[in-house]
């Protein structure tokens, strides 16, 4: 049976505290790219469109499942918004849930929509430490220490995730290829210190 996110899949015990920090950053990318319109692809719960809607933002959002309230119920992989309709399109921790053979043709997608930026999250199962050192009179020092598998683990569908940055086959350096050739310059990209599981990009369309 193929895993379908429904309204009950977003409980009190999926928005966890480090789940929360994601969110931080997800409100963070977007708005410091001051846009005038948003596109959010995949609702969630909908606290991030919430809070960007309550602080002046003009954010429309989509979702396959029409069950989660969208303003506009579709799939990634056909947007039905003209070229260019949209400062910034966002989409978080979706693409996993596409076989990824279809990755590429939803990166374009969302491309084709966008003015300037499309901002990711992706999950990433490669192993982080996080080191946190507070020095008095330099203030505080965060960094995640990454440890590659010798041998990548193989990633099989489980019911939600058909890939993983990490996992064998799913390098980064795969991932990155796939936005270049989507036409998006990756303007950083980084792991959420608090939640190493999700890895945000920043991509900048080329003109």
């Amino acid at each position: 049976m193929r895993f379908q996110v429904t309204p009950d899949h977003y409980s009190q015990n999926y928005d966890t505290k480090e789940r929360f920090c994601s969110y931080w950053h997800q409100i963070q990318e977007i708005t410091t790219c001051n846009p005038k319109t948003v596109l959010e692809i995949g609702i969630g719960n909908g606290f991030v469109s919430e809070y960007l809607r309550k602080t002046g933002f003009n954010v429309t959002t989509s979702d396959l499942d029409g069950r989660l309230h969208p303003n506009v119920a579709s799939t990634v992989l056909n947007i039905p918004f003209a070229e260019a309709a949209f400062d910034v399109v966002a989409c978080f921790e979706l693409l996993e849930h596409l076989p990824f053979e279809k990755f590429e043709n939803a990166i374009k997608e969302m491309r084709r929509v966008s003015v300037s930026f499309v901002i990711l999250s992706i999950p990433e199962s490669t192993q982080a430490y996080r080191l946190l050192l507070q020095l008095p009179k330099i203030g505080e020092f965060k960094k995640l220490l990454t440890i590659p598998a010798l041998k990548k683990p193989e990633h099989s569908f489980d019911g939600q995730h058909y890939w993983e940055i990490g996992k064998a086959g799913y390098s980064l350096k795969r991932i990155l290829a796939g936005f270049a050739m989507a036409g998006l310059n990756v303007k950083r990209t980084y792991r959420v210190f608090e939640f190493p599981y999700h890895r945000f990009f920043v991509l900048e369309k080329i003109r």
